[in-house]
């Protein structure tokens, strides 16, 4: 029997089964020309200024102050001589003259006039007046109303039977009892809050607070 297929086929098995020959193939498989391109391309940054050789043409120190530096050739008016010409100067440019008075009137008209570009929007809703239409014997019929059945005449009804506004209503007639079922629901809200949303919300009313008392 020849034995020699066998033993030709062992030492390429273990060359294979070996870790540094894997290693090696897998990262030929890995590794192309576009992924070797661009690690080399990100490697290729170009040093900061700082760290490189200056030159005699960039040797020096750039001085650029803020524009709103005085100048110390700027003499002002009060430091001037009586006959300094430049005395002059001042008083021609701190008083102009009509004809810059009227060219300036004329952009001011030309700024105030509106312009089709310049339109803005349709409002939402449409501007509400103050009537003070309102009488005594009015307020005194919302109460009653009011008083009556105050889950029936609502502040949203009282104001749109009378014309006038949610918050003049409230001014006017109050109904406690709703209060204080307002206050039960919000009460049995806060007791299924758990601990974090308790703090927070103790939290929030100390700041609140501590504004009054600029802290």
């Amino acid at each position: 029997m020849n034995c020699n297929p066998i033993s030709r086929a062992l030492p390429r098995a273990k060359l294979s089964s070996s870790p540094v020959n894997s290693l090696q193939a897998s990262t030929i498989c890995r590794r192309h020309e576009s992924s070797y391109r661009r690690t080399q391309k990100r490697l290729r940054v170009k040093p900061d200024p700082s760290f490189t050789n200056t030159t005699t043409h960039q040797d020096h120190i750039i001085f650029n102050p803020p524009s709103s530096a005085p100048s110390v050739y700027h003499t002002p008016l009060k430091f001037l001589p009586k006959g300094d010409r430049r005395r002059d100067l001042y008083t021609s440019a701190s008083s102009p003259s009509s004809s810059s008075h009227t060219t300036t009137q004329q952009q001011q008209q030309q700024q105030s006039t509106p312009t089709p570009s310049a339109r803005l929007p349709p409002a939402l809703k449409s501007p509400t007046e103050k009537k003070y239409h309102l009488t005594e014997s009015d307020i005194a019929s919302m109460r009653e109303l009011r008083a009556a059945d105050p889950r029936q005449w609502t502040r949203v009804r009282l104001a749109q039977r009378f014309e006038c506004s949610e918050f003049f209503v409230s001014l006017c007639c109050h109904a406690p009892e709703i209060k204080s079922e307002r206050e039960q629901q919000l009460e049995d809200i806060k007791r299924r809050w758990g601990r974090r949303k308790t703090e927070a919300r103790q939290d929030r009313q100390r700041r609140k607070e501590s504004w009054g008392r600029d802290e």
